[in-house]
């Protein structure tokens, strides 16, 4: 893997304590000292953004508008797994890899890859293919199952395993959930449809008409119960139109011979005429009209009865199914819909049992792969933890892990398997859990060796510790020193560190410093020198009195890495 993906240049600009800050960063192993808030972690924070962590306005540097962090990296021509992932993207890919993040004041956030602006989800993806970081509180977090897990797991390299079981559960997970929607809507499914096929049917016995047919049929009802008013009332009308000495037609007759007379002595009159004659004319045909309505009215009793039992019944279905009566049609329909639809969802319901038995036996079958390959890691993972114990001070320290059955049947997303970290660290004492034994100063030793074991085969180029190494010191201190730098063989790593024995194995030292300039506080970074070495390491070793054993005693210590 060499030095492909390294990290040439960090450039960060207004980020919290820091400025403006450009780290020139080599191969090998990279270490940051200075002084307890010098803001060595910062940087480590800066990198995390720049490679896609979540952020907020809160990090831009009191009195900017913005924070800007760049990454340069250089790629190796092997490289196939970042140049695939930038052609996928339909990113420029060059001999540099240019990552940059913009945080701004309103909360926007903006990432560019090689000057693409892309999506932070994006450059998260991206950066958990370039580094891994470890934080400070590392070791606590170690203590949670699900972390013990995903170290195991990362250690195995078994991903198709656990995806197989995590697409398994999707499928499980899916299917119990539709099937926990359609049982809450066809709760009591037989009852529901007894109620609506009851209630159909008894509207189905009805040739029920439709709105308009309904309206015609109560408008014949009116028509036939009112027949001997509408008769005696025409009779009334048409001999006050046309059949008495003094109807209006005869009335109108005689007014109009008048006007004619008149006419022979004056022309003016008429347009009189002519409206009194069409007024004549449309009384005639109205009074024709009125005499072929009265021919067709019938007094049919039975017809009346026929028609109002017709009308009494589907008022009555109407008050029982709360609806209008010309809607009872309609309302008909809308039933069988209904009854369709529980039908339809118990049919879906069948299917879906059918493939939640099947996605069940699926899940069950990927999830034993998975415990058989974690079982398999476990045992070696466990076998290099435990040779690695005595270097750090552990001399009778034993690891392993224990994997059981979880305690229920129920599918869970990272498979079936209850994952605890043991330790046993004295002669005869059992093996037990690793928050019930370790002290503080041994659980940051045996996080550090789980984080380098569980990373080792990992196919991460860079590495980042943040003072994962508090809790030691002395002897053990120079082992984790040379076994980071050991690492560096192989991967580019920056640690953060406060001991001198660690930081005297680096490639490179850079020096984090900060100091006030006009009521502003500002973080520099140094690149040290041989000289400027020694002199850091000294300070570490010595504290503010510097005398020349302990710059004897610093030279000593780079001359003796490894």
């Amino acid at each position: 893997m060499g030095k492909e993906k390294l990290l040439k240049n960090l450039h960060i600009k207004n980020f919290a304590m820091i400025e403006e800050i450009n780290i020139t960063c080599g191969s090998g192993m990279n270490v940051f000292t200075g002084e307890t808030g010098a803001g060595k972690s910062i940087i480590v924070g800066a990198l995390s953004l720049v490679l896609g962590k979540r952020a907020d306005s809160q990090v831009i540097r009191s009195g900017s508008q913005q924070t800007e962090i760049t990454a340069i990296f250089a790629i190796d021509d092997n490289a196939d797994a970042i140049a695939s992932f930038l052609e996928e993207q339909a990113i420029l890919n060059d001999d540099e890899l240019i990552l940059r993040r913009v945080i701004q004041k309103d909360s926007r956030s903006r990432a560019y890859i090689n000057g693409s602006i892309v999506p932070v989800k994006l450059l998260h993806l991206l950066g958990k293919q370039i580094a891994d970081i470890h934080g400070q509180h590392e070791q606590q977090s170690l203590l949670k199952g699900t972390v013990q897990r995903d170290l195991l797991d990362q250690f195995g390299n078994y991903v198709d395993a656990v995806a197989a079981v995590q697409n398994a559960y999707t499928m499980w997970y899916e299917t119990e959930r539709k099937l926990q929607t359609l049982n809450e809507s066809n709760h009591d499914y037989d009852a529901q449809v007894e109620f609506l096929q009851y209630q159909i049917q008894e509207l189905e016995v009805l040739e029920l008409p439709d709105e308009q047919t309904f309206n015609a049929l109560s408008a014949e009802h009116n028509r036939l119960s009112n027949a001997q008013y509408l008769l005696e009332t025409c009779q009334t009308i048409f001999q006050n139109l046309s059949d008495t000495e003094h109807a209006i037609q005869n009335q109108l007759n005689h007014n109009l011979s008048l006007l004619q007379n008149m006419q022979k002595f004056d022309d003016f009159l008429s347009p009189i005429i002519a409206l009194l004659d069409s007024a004549n004319i449309e009384i005639t045909e109205a009074v024709n009209m009125l005499l072929h309505y009265s021919e067709g009215l019938t007094i049919d009793h039975a017809k009346i009865t026929n028609i109002s039992n017709q009308l009494d019944t589907l008022h009555a279905l109407a008050r029982k199914h709360q609806v209008q009566p010309e809607a009872l049609n309609t309302h008909r329909l809308t039933l069988q819909d209904a009854l369709n639809k529980i039908e339809n969802n118990e049919m879906q319901r069948q299917e879906l049992l059918i493939l939640q038995k099947e996605s069940l036996k699926q899940y069950y079958a990927e999830a034993e792969v998975l415990s058989k390959q974690r079982q398999q890691a476990a045992k070696k993972m466990s076998e290099r933890i435990t040779k690695k114990l005595p270097e750090l001070g552990l001399s009778l320290g034993k690891f392993a892990i224990d994997i059981n059955p979880a305690k229920h049947n129920k599918p869970l997303a990272n498979g079936m398997d209850h994952i605890r970290y043991m330790v046993s660290l004295n002669l005869g004492q059992p093996f037990q859990p690793l928050n019930l034994v370790a002290s503080g100063g041994e659980l940051s030793r045996i996080s550090l060796v789980i984080q380098v074991i569980a990373n080792k085969d990992k196919d991460v180029p860079i590495l980042v510790f943040d003072e994962v190494d508090s809790g030691i010191g002395g002897g053990v201190a120079e082992i984790v020193g040379q076994l980071l730098r050991s690492l560096s063989n192989s991967r580019q790593i920056f640690c953060i560190t406060h001991l001198p024995q660690i930081a005297a194995q680096a490639d490179h030292h850079l020096k984090i410093s900060k100091k006030t300039i006009a009521n502003t506080t500002q973080t520099k970074a140094i690149t040290l020198n041989a000289q400027q070495c020694i002199d850091e390491i000294a300070r570490m070793l010595g504290g503010v009195k510097i005398t020349p054993q302990t710059l004897a005693h610093a030279q000593e210590m780079l001359d003796s890495r490894i």
